[in-house]
């Protein structure tokens, strides 16, 4: 049974190295590199997230296999990232994920989030879940799923 549910800081380490090689494979799918974006493999970062109730765990039968950072604000969601374990890409991880985070936020009128404009995989990915793209810079596509 999939669940997302707050993370812990206990949940950091765990966090940290899922996020790390979940971000670290998109070199698969267009990264000019090996990275991600700012604390992506940072155990500080992921306690902090952790501590300031703004990371969630994805787990499936209790074992962590992905998570998402969220920031709330009113009427507004950012997410700032999800992440998934590669050997659990493309098995629907990620979709359950973004229908949890939307449903857990009945308040929310406006999701937003953005990712690289290299990366097909994720720009396929929220286009599919009907996230509309309204900018674009040299870097970043930014998207937004208004309920």
């Amino acid at each position: 049974m999939m669940e997302l549910v707050k993370a812990s800081t206990s949940d950091a380490l765990v966090m940290n190295s899922i996020s790390k090689r979940s971000f670290d494979s998109d070199v698969a799918v267009g990264s000019p590199s090996v990275g991600g974006p700012p604390g992506y493999m940072s155990v500080p970062f992921h306690t902090k997230m952790a501590r300031t109730n703004h990371l969630y765990k994805l787990t499936e039968d209790g074992l962590i296999v992905g998570g998402a950072i969220l920031f709330p604000d009113g009427e507004k969601l950012n997410i700032g990232r999800i992440f998934v374990s590669p050997e659990y890409h493309r098995k629907g991880f990620g979709i359950f994920m973004m229908q949890k985070i939307e449903a857990m936020y009945p308040e929310v009128k406006e999701f937003y989030l953005d990712t690289p404009i290299w990366n097909v995989r994720t720009n396929r990915f929220y286009k599919k879940l009907g996230y509309l793209e309204y900018k674009r810079d040299d870097e970043f596509i930014y998207y937004v799923k208004r309920i």
